[in-house]
């Protein structure tokens, strides 16, 4: 749905000086993308930035393709509709890279992140993808060498965080840390940011 279909009006926000930063995220079930996108959220609102983090409707079921949206502003969003041409897509498993329409409805300057270690070049090509500007990171190897398993939810929030430039890497790490030592433990905690601030300096751009 184009935004002038939305309801409300778009307002002035800071990222590359667009209206509203919109991101829609491509996950399988189980992955934390709709944890990494509530995530993202909460640490824009301890910039002051106003935000929205909604999945898609609908059951999450585990491994299945799912969807979920974010909204970044400055100012208050009355804005209420899905995401369907955002600004940057997120691919947090990369086996839907043939399996669905991530590109779609993407604006013709938009960004593309993505989880993976392939050849940015031949991911432009392979999914045509010229004018994007496209990036990636290892977000499962680091999950795996950090966390201990492939959740790679919190090094892609790391990666995005750092494309977006919106919040400070050290206040980020903080509610990071914050987070997942109040829900979990402090091992996890420390261990989710070393892969957060990994996948935020290792981050490839194309």
């Amino acid at each position: 749905m184009p935004l002038e279909r939305c309801l409300g009006q778009v307002i002035i926000g800071r990222w590359r000086n667009l209206a509203i930063v919109e991101i829609r995220w491509h996950a399988r079930g189980g992955q934390g993308a709709v944890t990494a996108a509530k995530l993202l959220a909460e640490m824009a609102l301890q910039q002051d930035l106003y935000f929205q983090a909604f999945p898609e409707y609908g059951p999450e079921r585990m491994g299945a393709p799912i969807q979920c949206f974010n909204r970044l502003s400055t100012e208050p969003i009355n804005i209420y509709c899905s995401v369907d041409n955002p600004h940057l897509v997120v691919v947090v498993d990369p086996s839907l890279l043939g399996a669905v329409d991530f590109a779609a409805g993407l604006v013709p300057d938009g960004s593309v992140l993505v989880n993976t270690g392939e050849d940015l070049g031949h991911l432009q090509q392979r999914f045509d993808l010229a004018g994007r500007k496209v990036y990636a990171v290892n977000a499962s190897g680091i999950s795996l060498e950090t966390v201990g398993r492939a959740m790679p939810n919190t090094p892609i929030l790391g990666a995005l965080v750092k494309i977006l430039g919106l919040i400070p890497l050290e206040k980020a790490a903080a509610y990071l840390h914050d987070y997942f030592n109040e829900h979990f433990n402090a091992d996890l905690a420390a261990k989710n940011v070393q892969a957060f601030e990994r996948a935020y300096g290792e981050v490839r751009s194309a």
